[in-house]
């Protein structure tokens, strides 16, 4: 049987005391940097959870400072046509609480946000979300508790930025794996040329 950890007094005598820097470094209200990084971004991870604890993290992304931010604690994230799932609009509905990471190509540390969501379906700041012509139909503001840049050991370890480590070419097409993986009845010539860069990237703000 595997020697499990049941109690926050094991995992701190296993792990040790942290740093005081990583302590020190949390804020509850954006930096000048933090407003930087934010410009500098494409790309963010949220995490949210049901009120039962049921977790989902969807990827976000547009062109870098797709964040808008409202105020030195607000900041929001516009929602671009996607699968309709909704499955973490549906988590903030019934539990707010969100965790955020924003990345920017070729810098290995992050910029992490916890606080509380909700669902915005208009604003007069809306305006200022359009990509391409696209308005959002809703956006997600949250209220920000915690704000830190996080060290860059995970992308060191595994190396994501270096591009002589890619191996795209170790899986198949995504046509492939959602014909494997799903009952899907399309054909997979038909999947692939539906996944295929020249047409499914007319679909990123198309609806």
């Amino acid at each position: 049987m595997p020697d499990e950890i049941t109690s926050a007094a094991e995992l701190r005598e296993l792990l040790g005391e942290p740093m005081p820097r990583a302590i020190t470094k949390e804020r509850a209200a954006l930096h000048a940097r933090d407003r930087d990084w934010l410009a500098a971004s494409p790309f963010c991870l949220v995490a949210t959870g049901d009120a039962a604890g049921n977790c989902d993290v969807s990827p976000k992304g547009d062109p870098a400072g797709f964040t808008l931010v409202l105020d030195d604690t607000t900041i929001a994230l516009p929602e671009r046509p996607g699968n309709r799932r909704a499955d973490g609009f549906h988590n903030i509905l019934s539990n707010p609480h969100v965790g955020l990471i924003y990345l920017v190509p070729g810098r290995d540390e992050t910029l992490r946000i916890n606080g509380r969501a909700r669902l915005v379906r208009d604003a007069p700041w809306f305006d200022r979300l359009v990509v391409r012509g696209h308005r959002p139909v809703l956006a997600v503001v949250v209220e920000i508790e915690q704000i830190f840049f996080h060290c860059g050991k995970a992308f060191l370890r595994s190396k994501l930025w270096t591009p002589e480590t890619w191996t795209p070419d170790a899986l198949p097409s995504h046509a492939r794996l959602v014909k494997e993986t799903s009952a899907e009845a399309t054909p997979l010539a038909d999947l692939e040329a539906y996944y295929a860069p020249e047409s499914y990237g007319k679909k990123l703000y198309a609806g």
